[in-house]
């Protein structure tokens, strides 16, 4: 158990965290053109947050949370999603009274009982995006548009993007009165939760991940066929908006987002061809979670990302990952005289803003010029006591073999010089 790590979850390793880190690269930069700022939340909250603000009725609250008591006898859970910490710092900073409305994102681990499989962890990361503070329906339209934006710029392709709405408190009723009608015909056709959701929340059987429960829902009837007269305005305002956008979408009356908190407009973002796991986003309006957490009628909209989707769907796609290398210069030592100098050496390259390292094994100058070549270094400087008397350095290029003499002072400005490749700056 030692050198096991839990069930769910994934090291991630030298040589792969660079795709990570290129994902995060891109998604900074988008938020910044987007408007948006970063912000950071506990990746625990108490566990109230989430049972309030998800819904006690849906699967995560009931099967997937990561919930223990502390010391304090307090009640804490793991996060499981994003949203509903991001509110609950709305409120508590007051970041209401400030400009309206707030754009914020945030990038984490996440953290959901499930069972394990390709695509799907115990432990996962998103991309979260969130906007509080406006009723506009071509905010709706952005936040889509964002989404597929990021894929764009990813390279993926074969996405289509589902759109619903899921009506309001004001609409909602007729439709539970008529899906409890519909489902107390197929009570013996549902899974055990879903026959306690009946009463409480029909509109969570729908979402249900059981195949009978899938199978009893078919022919079930509609938020679409059952909103009021402003759900249906701003659902046509939003699709007339991500027209304007040229944004592609099919309108999808089947679909329901896993979260209580979703009103008016709910989306999801398909990827196919990559296996069952095939949902990489997905998001909504949800204008009445701020004032279940306790605020004022504050609205919000947003989306979460599933990071791992996102690089499986690249990896699966072929998308290639920029790989830039992990040094600029390797220096080489051929005695001890050389070994003696060349931690002060490297050390300055480093205060030049190159990445440079040396060899701490004692190997012989053969044997680091070996190991220089499995790290894929660009340039290796080889330094002995000759060069060091005549204030000299080899640096030779490891791609064409060439090798020449460059004076001691001038290393650092020959070695920017000689760098072809970019470097990617990770923010």
């Amino acid at each position: 158990m030692l050198t096991t790590r839990p069930r769910g979850t994934s090291d991630i390793l030298p040589g792969e965290v660079e795709k990570w880190q290129y994902l995060e690269q891109v998604i900074r930069r988008l938020c910044r053109e987007y408007g948006y700022s970063e912000i950071r939340t506990p990746i625990f909250e108490h566990t109230e947050l989430f049972e309030r603000g998800v819904g006690e009725t849906t699967d995560i609250v009931q099967k997937e949370m990561y919930t223990f008591r502390d010391r304090g006898g307090r009640s804490i859970t793991l996060r499981p999603e994003g949203t509903a910490a991001v509110v609950r710092a709305y409120l508590e900073n007051k970041l209401y009274a400030g400009p309206q409305p707030v754009k914020l994102y945030y990038i984490g681990p996440m953290f959901r009982y499930d069972r394990p499989q390709a695509g799907r962890y115990r432990q996962f990361h998103q991309l979260g995006v969130e906007v509080l503070g406006s009723h506009d329906p071509a905010l709706d339209a952005e936040v889509v548009a964002m989404a597929m934006d990021l894929y764009a710029r990813l390279g993926l392709r074969d996405l289509e993007l589902h759109i619903n709405s899921v009506g309001c408190p004001r609409c909602r009723p007729v439709l539970r009165e008529k899906l409890q009608d519909f489902f107390r015909a197929r009570l013996d056709r549902l899974c055990p939760n879903c026959r306690d959701r009946l009463e409480r929340n029909p509109l969570r059987i729908l979402d249900c991940k059981e195949e009978r429960c899938r199978e009893a829902g078919q022919g079930a009837p509609t938020s679409l066929d059952h909103l009021c007269p402003g759900c249906g305005d701003h659902f046509q305002a939003v699709l007339k908006h991500l027209d304007n956008l040229w944004v592609a979408y099919t309108v999808d009356r089947s679909l329901v987002r896993g979260l209580d908190y979703y009103t008016h407009t709910a989306f999801e973002i398909i990827a196919r061809g990559i296996g069952a796991q095939n949902s990489i986003g997905g998001g909504g309006r949800y204008n009445g979670l701020v004032e279940e957490c306790g605020g004022s009628d504050i609205p919000g909209i947003g989306f979460a990302l599933g990071l791992e989707r996102i690089l499986l769907t690249m990896e699966q796609q072929g998308v290639a990952f920029p790989r830039p290398p992990k040094l600029d210069v390797f220096l080489a030592t051929a005695d001890a005289a050389a070994r003696d100098r060349a931690l002060v050496l490297v050390q300055k390259l480093r205060r030049e803003g190159l990445a440079a390292d040396r060899d701490y094994l004692g190997r012989s100058l053969k044997a680091q010029m070996k190991y220089a070549g499995r790290l894929e270094v660009g340039l290796v400087a080889i330094l002995g006591s000759d060069e060091l008397e005549r204030g000299v350095v080899a640096l030779r290029d490891m791609a064409t073999g060439n090798q020449e003499e460059v004076p001691l002072d001038r290393l650092a400005e020959e070695i920017k010089q000689r760098c072809s490749e970019v470097k990617l700056q990770y923010s």
